[in-house]
């Protein structure tokens, strides 16, 4: 069957928010998948590709331009692909990569080499990233070192998961651990499903699988029901994150991590302020490509303690962080 590629100049700040938030771009059915690339290496112009299963509509092209302001005058290029795959063709030239002890790769694409690497497959499909956005890299670093500290989780929370993988991460890293999943996009949780599969993780509700549900943030009563979480994990963009932050408070576990990403480096602050205001404390901040990661820590209230003879009564209604 035919397919065919639209193509449009952008510019690389707008390459790489289209990478970040590519689950709900557009109304178009079915949807494309979305690549965004150099015009050539050491080069400043970049272009967004569009993989279609047949040939786009004017809507979809203004659907697609309408997310890209330096080019709202340029005209859309259509191609006609032929018989080739183009999931396949939309998926070239992105290469395996390797960050702390995971390996990320395309399910075509070979195994590592060393066996000690966690083998993580993943598939560019129906406008979902493949894990090679910096977001992702930040995060997947920043769960290696957790473990490498020695952080142990018995219950994780991956809100906004998109294609699962850094549940999947999670779930390899702290393999006891209860692991919840969930994207307010139905399509994505079905595809993380799928994706589970390829990647060997069990998913359903019985002990020792992931659970993945469609929800938007944390507003889900299974979610609620199995909290407090000591491990909350939040790709998704700034906007979302600093609404969200009492919703994942409510559901962190005192003393619980939290990692965040999907930010650019100037929206760092208003994030982490909006969390500071929820008694989570910066712990660390880790930067790729002007995407940040953010790792922050719930603070712990403190427990009860005996007045000392003679002390005055403090304040009632104003817990202590």
């Amino acid at each position: 069957m035919a397919s065919y590629k639209l193509s449009l100049p952008c510019t690389r700040a707008e390459a790489e928010a289209l990478e970040g938030d590519v689950a709900a771009f557009l109304d178009v059915d079915p949807s494309p998948v979305l690549v965004t690339r150099e015009r050539a290496e050491d080069s400043s112009e970049w272009i967004v590709e569009a993989y279609f299963e047949e040939e786009p509509s004017a809507h979809a092209a203004d659907a697609i331009r309408a997310l890209i302001p330096s080019a709202a005058d340029a005209e859309a290029e259509i191609e006609q692909l032929g018989d080739e795959d183009w999931v396949t063709a939309s998926q070239s030239g992105l290469d395996p990569f390797t960050v702390g002890r995971f390996y990320v790769r395309l399910s075509g694409e070979a195994p590592p080499d060393d066996p000690s690497l966690i083998d993580l497959r993943i598939d560019a499909s129906r406008a979902f990233g493949t894990g090679h956005h910096p977001t992702t890299f930040g995060c997947l670093s920043a769960l290696d070192d957790l473990r490498s500290s020695g952080s142990r989780f018995s219950r994780v929370a991956d809100i906004g998961t998109g294609t699962g993988l850094l549940a999947f991460a999670a779930a390899h890293l702290w393999p006891r651990a209860r692991i919840v999943a969930s994207d307010i996009d139905p399509v994505a949780v079905e595809l993380a499903a799928e994706f589970a599969e390829l990647n060997g993780i069990a998913t359903g509700r019985a002990t020792g699988d992931m659970t993945l549900l469609t929800a938007p943030g944390a507003d889900h009563p299974l979610i609620r029901r199995r909290a407090p979480y000591d491990l909350v994990i939040a790709n998704i963009l700034a906007g979302p994150l600093i609404a969200l932050a009492p919703d994942l408070a409510a559901i962190q576990a005192e003393g619980g991590t939290l990692v965040l990403a999907g930010l650019m480096s100037d929206q760092a602050e208003r994030v982490a302020a909006a969390y500071r205001r929820q008694g989570y404390r910066l712990a660390e901040r880790r930067e790729r490509e002007n995407w940040p990661t953010l790792v922050l820590k719930k603070r712990r209230r403190h427990g009860f303690r005996r007045k000392a003879r003679g002390a005055r009564e403090a304040p009632t209604g104003t817990g202590e962080w």
